[in-house]
């Protein structure tokens, strides 16, 4: 099974740059989604309902697409595309993050896919305290979950650079949203409750992000920060064969990030 994420920063401009190609052309069963800045109502049947094409020729049926929209119109998010239908997609249950569309819960057997949206602690850490509720509340229903005996791949835009290797500038960057010590600190709470970065377990190089500023060319420069994961619970990190960073598709600010197993 192989899953992708990415941050699109906007569903709706990204159809225009062929999303439905690339949605194709990853070859994945499911595709999680972040900031969508829409809702289904504004969406065109090539979105809601893509057709699905094996090499290069269309197959039988469509994607299944799953939303969680903002209140707030154009902002925030979440997204599930999936070749085979879930028994079941749920939300966080957590009004304050549901009303911002955060977090897609998909259900497949003993297998649970999570698409999230981290929000974005602001500059001065305007919304820290947010945020970190955000994180706490995933954490609890992660861990929920994984007591019940699922194994849980959380995918998503985290909107933390965990440790200095995972950006560019890292003393630059100190007390920057992002990378400040408290969101720092969540993240070595979370890995220490028993999750896997698993990107990292396939890669211990630096230089290798998934979100570059569209300001001072640094994309092309690859100055950079790595706050897009796909994360499992320890017990599922045997049957893990790649985690990987899709660098070379274009699009948005962020690039793809794929796990399989």
């Amino acid at each position: 099974m192989k899953i992708i994420s990415w941050n699109v920063n906007g569903i709706r401009a990204i159809e225009k740059k062929d999303f439905v190609l690339l949605l194709n052309d990853f070859n994945a069963d499911v595709v999680c989604i972040q900031e969508t800045k829409a809702n289904p109502t504004q969406l065109s049947d090539n979105l809601l309902a893509p057709p699905i094409f094996e090499n290069g020729n269309a197959a039988e049926g469509s994607w299944f697409s799953f939303w969680s929209s903002a209140k707030k119109p154009g902002y925030s998010g979440t997204a599930i595309y999936s070749k085979m239908k879930p028994d079941k997609v749920e939300l966080m249950n957590v009004s304050e993050f549901d009303d911002e569309g955060r977090t897609l819960v998909a259900h497949y057997g003993n297998i649970i896919i999570i698409s999230a949206y981290f929000p974005n602690s602001q500059d001065a850490g305007k919304r820290l305290d947010y945020k970190l509720a955000y994180c706490d509340a995933m954490l609890k229903m992660c861990n929920e979950f994984v007591e019940q005996g699922k194994n849980i791949v959380l995918s998503g835009d985290y909107n933390i650079a965990h440790k200095s290797i995972d950006l560019a500038n890292p003393v630059a960057n100190e007390g920057n949203a992002g990378y400040l010590p408290e969101e720092r600190a969540w993240m070595d709470k979370w890995i220490s409750s028993g999750y896997v970065d698993t990107f990292r377990e396939f890669c211990k190089e630096r230089n290798q992000y998934t979100w570059w500023s569209y300001r001072f060319r640094s994309r092309e420069r690859n100055i950079g920060w790595r706050i897009d994961y796909q994360c499992v619970n320890k017990s599922f990190l045997p049957k893990i064969k790649n985690s990987s960073i899709l660098s070379s598709v274009l699009g948005s600010d962020h690039c793809p990030i794929m796990i399989e197993f």
